[in-house]
């Protein structure tokens, strides 16, 4: 166990944000997935506003890198595109 106390402080920390970026990531991963499951056009070109809007947000704060922000962006806009 630790004995100082900026380690304490600092298991505390490094705990509540393991669970902060742990709940992010699952809500990331349930959103795209919800797109990707659409089969509706127009219903997922309505709900992709808000999913690029999380993942834009996630890239800032490092959450999830900007790239992949980006990378799932486009993959999801060319699933929406390639729907009839």
């Amino acid at each position: 166990m630790a004995n100082h106390k900026s380690s304490i402080k600092r298991i505390r920390q490094s705990a509540k944000r393991r669970l902060e970026n742990r709940y992010w990531a699952k809500t990331s991963r349930t959103a795209v997935r919800r797109i990707r499951k659409m089969t509706d056009k127009a219903e997922a070109a309505a709900a992709l506003p808000k999913v690029e809007q999380l993942l834009d947000r996630l890239g800032r704060k490092n959450i999830i890198s900007k790239n992949k922000a980006a990378n799932l962006k486009s993959k999801l806009a060319r699933h929406i595109n390639s729907l009839g």
